[in-house]
């Protein structure tokens, strides 16, 4: 119970809602514990018993109107609880996912490296719903199941007393504590195998997310049948874990029953004995009856507070992972940098062991066209991804006009840096909202200017009928990828960065729409420092200095016509490119 303490903070922003709706439910469990045995001891031998003083109208209706008016309160009562409640948990959950979510927002890419989507989705969702389930339960069962038991039992205890003495009330009462050993039990074992079936949820989520990821390829190669038969197999799998579960879930309700059933005839024998008076044992057996339902209730509770600390520890997991990428506690005041990057002895590595780059030093002046190639793993794609400190260097220093980037708000830094991939990623939403991605605040015009620097307002404007409000789809999926790219080209435009990240953005196109999209990316580039992760060749022509990388080191730098000369690695690489797309030397030089 403990575990769920730092969670309260959930309870307390509802905590009125909480209340009213808990009171609600003490104010059931009373008119359950209390309410219909009084009635049985009271009302109904006022009917069916001695009729030599008959009842007036007014006195009959008065007592034929206390069933009504019990069941009135009991289920008004009971309607508030659980419609406040609801409402209660619906608020804690948002706050729970937007944490949760705001977390991942903070994490760095490392971390996603390890994690799996499905599995993160999962905790998200269910593991939330899970959690947010749990404390509405803390707030409210823990006080109106205990309410209506101890209504029950003291109404017991005190007619039991007052007619026999200790000796009915022991024997009334005595099962009660038997109840407490399957309740113990089946929470030991849910709790491990609702563990196993949390995870595998995950899985499933995992095997829908890569299936409707990768449609076309699954097409492509008829990979259907197969993909069908991994799915069934892995629901087998859920199958078995959910059964599992609900092997030990749904022995609780009858074990405590049938515990409750030989004390009513426990009960039932000892009031033969006894010569109790009839009116006397129902109202005794209404209240046991009425006591039976919370002892269900609570062992309930037990086996959701296991659950609940199932998905606690999964979502802990993330809420408490180290966010290792950070603000630091003073950070330098940054406006608008001019561009110049330096790297001082730096290594990275994505594994203990595995260095991707490695005792690298480099200076690139502001304003120049820098373009990084080297054959595919040599470090070329982990460079640039430091300079906007999407991963920390292990060792040395990144410097962005002589300020470490470790010192500056990673906001300030990223403000001045535009990024343009080869797969850009769009939003769900219109083009003009994916276009705001680029600058937030900025103006319908700023937003027109650069698209037409993009060459992209004539397609948006003529060849998409709602234009500007045109809802892109899932990842772009509405626009070509020559569309795509023109979109994530203006978004850079808007930006209007010194820093300009191109990863091979032209490499996916057909000759036509490269020729477009190169005359775009050349006004883009102007004045600004342009780092070009270079795959194609054809990419580097207007680059005033080259990276040649290989194996985590920079083994080259300088001009086309200097590294051609002088790198064997650069010469290679290009040479065997150049006689693929029959490009020669001269073209380039």
């Amino acid at each position: 119970m403990r575990r769920f303490v730092p969670y309260f903070k959930y309870i307390k922003a509802v905590r009125w809602t909480l209340i009213i709706g808990i009171l609600c439910g003490v104010l059931e469990g009373a008119a359950s514990g209390a309410g219909l045995p009084l009635m049985v001891k009271y009302i109904f031998p006022r009917v069916f018993g001695d009729h030599s003083v008959p009842l007036t109208t007014l006195q009959l209706w008065e007592i034929a109107l206390w069933l009504p008016f019990v069941f009135t309160l009991r289920g008004t009562a009971g309607y508030f609880n659980n419609y406040l409640l609801q409402l209660a948990g619906g608020r804690m959950l948002q706050s729970i996912q937007y944490d949760y979510f705001q977390k991942l927002q903070e994490l760095p890419l490392a971390f996603f490296h390890r994690m799996s989507s499905g599995e993160l989705i999962t905790r998200g969702l269910a593991d939330t719903n899970q959690l947010q389930n749990t404390l509405r339960v803390i707030s409210n069962d823990l006080i109106q199941q205990p309410a209506t038991l101890l209504f029950a039992l003291g109404y017991i205890a005190i007619q039991a007393f007052k007619d026999q003495g200790v000796g009915l009330v022991l024997a009334s009462l005595a099962i009660v504590p038997l109840c407490v050993f399957p309740i113990r039990y089946v929470g030991k074992k849910l709790v491990e195998r609702t563990h196993a079936l949390q995870s595998q949820s995950g899985t499933i989520t995992d095997r829908f997310t890569e299936n409707l990821a990768g449609v076309k390829e699954v097409r492509a190669f008829g990979l259907e049948q197969h993909q069908n038969n991994r799915f069934f197999d892995l629901g087998k799998v859920i199958v078995r874990a959910q059964m599992k579960v609900a092997k030990y879930e749904k022995a609780l309700t009858p074990s405590i029953e049938i515990i409750s059933a030989v004390g009513l005839s426990v009960t039932f024998v000892y009031a033969y004995k006894v010569h109790l008076p009839l009116q006397e044992f129902l109202s005794i057996v209404v209240a046991l009856y009425a006591s039976y339902g919370p002892i269900k209730s609570l062992g309930a509770v037990s086996n959701e507070l296991k659950r609940g600390s199932v998905s606690l520890d999964r979502l802990n997991a993330i809420l408490n992972e180290p966010v290792t990428i950070a603000d630091p506690p003073n950070p330098v005041p940054v406006t608008r940098l001019e561009g110049d990057i330096a790297f001082d002895q730096v290594f990275f590595t994505y594994k203990e062991g595995t260095p991707v780059l490695n005792d690298v030093t480099v200076h690139i002046p502001a304003r120049t066209v820098c373009a990084l190639v080297g054959p595919t793993g040599a470090g070329k794609t982990t460079f640039a991804n430091l300079v906007p400190r999407f991963y920390d260097v292990m060792a040395g220093k990144i410097t962005v006009d002589q300020i470490d980037v470790r010192a500056m708000r990673m906001a300030d830094l990223r403000r001045n840096i535009a990024i343009v991939s080869q797969d850009p990623v769009l939003f769900n939403d219109t083009i003009y909202n994916n276009l705001l991605v680029g600058k937030a605040e900025a103006t319908r015009d700023e937003v027109l200017a650069a698209t037409r620097d993009a060459s992209a307002h004539d397609f948006i404007t003529n060849m998409l009928s709602n234009g500007y409000d045109t809802i892109v789809g899932e990842r772009g999926s509405q626009l070509s990828g020559g569309q795509k790219q023109r979109i994530a080209i203006a978004r850079a435009f808007l930006r209007n960065a010194p820093i300009l990240i191109l990863d091979e953005a032209t490499s996916a196109l057909d000759s036509e729409t490269e020729a477009a999209i190169q005359k775009a990316l050349k006004k883009l580039m102007a004045n600004k420092t342009v780092l070009i992760i270079a795959h194609r060749f054809s990419t580097i022509r207007d680059a005033s200095m080259i990276l040649v990388f290989n194996n985590g080191r920079i083994i080259g730098q300088g001009t086309h016509p200097e590294l051609y000369h002088s790198s064997t690695l650069y010469k290679l690489l290009y040479d065997g490119q150049a006689t693929q797309s029959n490009l020669s030397t001269a073209q380039i030089t």
